[in-house]
């Protein structure tokens, strides 16, 4: 069973649910009679692997505890003492969290049991429906057994036996989870600081002689394990560490050529490409992997008459690979999991750019060292999710604890965000065909934002991701069909444990989803615009990392930058604070001194700007306007006017002869334009034209 710890959700959580049937409810003289115990594995009660046992007490059973569970003396006549029971229950429980209803009453009969047979009593980590309930709805009317299944439309069978009641105390516990989450109660850790808020109970179950419900163990937690660890996997990426170039090997070479080359190059592996293709486009998809440990094998099985095959007959495939900008830990996780020496190394495209093997990270621990491994894009399901989530904390603590810098820690909580997104999309993809609604009607891709895009995340971070897809129109099938998929992405994101983002950046939402072409066109929509709200958008989307990615819009964003991305690349957003206390949000482009950029205004309203065309090539926009610089020239004293005012309203701005407005449509065009200075008062007063006379 993996380790619990404090960050692990509830829903994730792997659990031993307890009850027990006693001769009294006075914990002090109350002796065992029955005990059950069921596993809660990952949200699903285990009953066909559950544990009863009848207990022989060494005394008479009251009967008016007989009328209420109908053990009586002739039913434990042959049934074991405690002593012999208890071993075989704590190793039923193991390292599990035990959760059962009212359970202090249960652990101080337990206790008194152990102190009876000199046995040792070892507290486990519990929980307790009981106050689970009331801290998810406090005004219930009654937190019974029969008052929280009657609240949860749930039916209890067989009540007041042992195993009946572990059954229902486990069926509650998976009901209470979503509405505790809804209160912001996800984790392990919350789930027990919210029980111990309840004081009140706490005091009157301590009164009654019970031991405390929501105590934390007196042991080392498991979180703990790993105060000390080899922090070089989770400062390194695998770039760093892998061989390159890549190595290739004709799928018709014989096995004896390949060898002589592994021996003579010293390496250990060649790549084969299994169908033709491009070799100047090496995919990892068309390629296998020979090792000479499958050469060793071949020459064992055929003797020397393996070293006449071609490579293509010993080449493994498919060939598991890692992206090149995956951290270390990540890559040793991955050769753990899969049992194998060599991944392929791939660039964003999908391309073999390198090799890593075993060989390359012997200096590193790969065993207790790595806390993280890529448990994450091997999750099957939620729970398996979310316990590989759970271990991120423990982790950046560890890192903290190393003295590792805070932008590599931010970096690897990045990785993980990224990670976590793009398996949720998997399983929300397989959500939606298990629902009937088929497979993705386009292709499409995953895309984390802001923080996470950047590499600067923090363990307190929401969601924030968008989805691309290649076609379809607001309200059309492909969007319909995608905005479920991004509904379950953010509901598993939610449940293990990363929050709805507050702001609404998430796939789910229609500003937040589309097709390229709507994209295209919200996009244009933001730059065109200067209210806060666009600057921020602008500021999340630019900081997209793709995730999950069936179309390649992402990898064209990086390598050929749009014209609206350069035109914002060069463009200087500022924020010009008028007169007032308050200012306003400016796109205007500032001047380039270096230029010597100069305008005027004339009278009509248009200006002449001696600088470049805001589309490329010089031109004079006096000239264009059909005026004669000359007759309408500024005098040098004028200019030195105009620099000093600073109050004289802007005339309004006219269209220039291609078709752009001034000053507000520089990054329409993917050039900056000068900012025309109005004249001072004293220069608007003057005629235009020829020398004062």
């Amino acid at each position: 069973m993996p380790a619990i710890s404090n960050a692990t959700p509830l829903m994730a959580l792997d659990a031993v649910v307890i009850d027990t049937e006693t001769t009294s409810l006075d914990p002090a003289k109350a002796r065992i009679v029955e005990i059950a115990a069921v596993r809660l594995t990952g949200g699903r009660v285990e009953i066909d692997d559950a544990f009863v046992r009848l207990v022989r007490p060494d005394e008479a059973v009251p009967a008016s505890a007989v009328a209420i569970h109908h053990i009586d003396d002739a039913k434990l006549a042959s049934a074991p003492g405690f002593g012999q029971v208890w071993p075989e229950l704590l190793a039923f429980i193991g390292n599990a969290v035990v959760i059962g209803h009212t359970l202090g009453f249960d652990l101080a009969v337990l206790k008194r049991e152990c102190a009876r047979e000199d046995a040792r009593f070892s507290r486990p980590r519990t929980l307790d429906t009981r106050l689970l309930a009331q801290v998810a709805e406090p005004n219930l009317a009654s937190f019974t057994l029969e008052g929280l299944s009657s609240w949860l439309g749930m039916e209890i069978k067989n009540r007041h036996s042992a195993l009946g009641d572990a059954v229902a105390t486990a069926r509650i516990f998976c009901a209470l989870v979503p509405k505790l989450r809804a209160g912001g109660i996800r984790t392990l850790g919350e789930a027990i600081e919210a029980s111990r808020a309840l004081t009140h109970v706490l005091d009157e179950q301590h009164r009654a002689g019970w031991v405390e419900a929501v105590e934390s163990p007196g042991r080392v937690d498991a979180e703990r394990t790993l105060r000390r660890i080899d922090s070089y996997p989770y400062r390194h990426r695998v770039r760093d560490v892998m061989r390159a170039p890549a190595e290739f090997v004709a799928a018709e070479t014989k096995v004896s050529e390949a060898l002589a080359r592994l021996m003579e190059e010293r390496i250990s592996s060649l790549y084969v490409p299994t169908a033709k293709g491009d070799g100047a486009n090496p995919s990892a998809a068309r390629m296998g992997i020979i090792t000479e440990r499958d050469i060793l094998r071949a020459v064992a099985d055929q003797g020397g008459a393996a070293l006449a095959l071609p490579v293509e007959q010993l080449a493994s495939e498919p060939l598991a690979v890692i992206p090149a900008d995956a951290f270390v830990y990540r890559a040793i996780g991955r050769m753990n999991r899969l049992k194998v020496r060599h991944l392929g190394v791939v660039d964003e495209a999908g391309c073999i750019i390198g090799a890593l093997s075993a060989r390359d990270l012997l200096r590193l621990r790969a065993g207790e060292a790595v806390a993280l491994g890529d448990e994450i894009d091997a999750a099957p399901d939620i729970p398996a999710l979310g316990r590989a989530w759970a271990k991120l904390p423990a982790v950046v603590g560890s890192l903290v604890a190393e003295d590792v810098s805070a932008p590599d820690i931010a970096a690897v909580i990045s990785d993980e965000v990224a990670a976590l997104t793009r398996q949720a999309a998997v399983i929300a993809e397989a959500r939606m065909r298990d629902a009937g609604h088929g497979g993705p009607m386009c292709p499409y891709a995953v895309a984390v934002l802001g923080s996470a895009g950047r590499g600067e995340s923090l363990l307190t971070m929401d969601q924030d991701n968008a989805l691309v897809f290649a076609q379809g129109t607001p309200g059309s099938a492909e969007d319909q069909w995608f905005a479920q998929f991004g509904a379950h992405t953010a509901d598993i994101l939610h449940e293990v444990g990363v929050p709805y983002c507050k702001g609404g950046v998430m796939a789910k939402n229609p500003q937040w989803r589309g097709s390229l072409a709507t994209w295209q066109e919200r996009i244009r929509d933001w730059i065109g615009r200067s209210n806060p709200q666009s600057l921020l958008s602008v500021d999340i989307f630019f900081d997209m990392r793709a995730v999950r990615e069936h179309l390649a819009i992402c990898i064209r964003r990086r390598s050929r930058p749009s014209r609206v991305r350069q035109a914002v690349g060069r463009g200087r957003w500022r924020r010009r604070t008028g007169p007032g206390i308050s200012g306003r949000i400016s796109n205007q482009a500032r001047p380039d001194r270096s230029e010597k950029k100069r305008a005027v205004w004339h009278r009509d309203g248009s200006s002449r700007t001696r600088d470049s065309s805001p589309c490329g090539g010089a031109f004079d926009s006096s000239k264009a306007h059909g005026h004669q610089s000359n007759g309408h020239r500024c005098r040098k004293r004028s200019r030195r006017a105009d620099r000093g005012s600073r109050n004289i309203p802007r005339p309004p701005a006219r269209a220039t002869d291609r078709g752009h407005r001034t000053g507000t449509t520089a990054f329409e065009c993917g050039r900056r334009e000068a900012p025309v200075r109005p004249r001072s008062r004293a220069s608007a007063r003057r005629p235009r034209g020829g020398r004062k006379s």
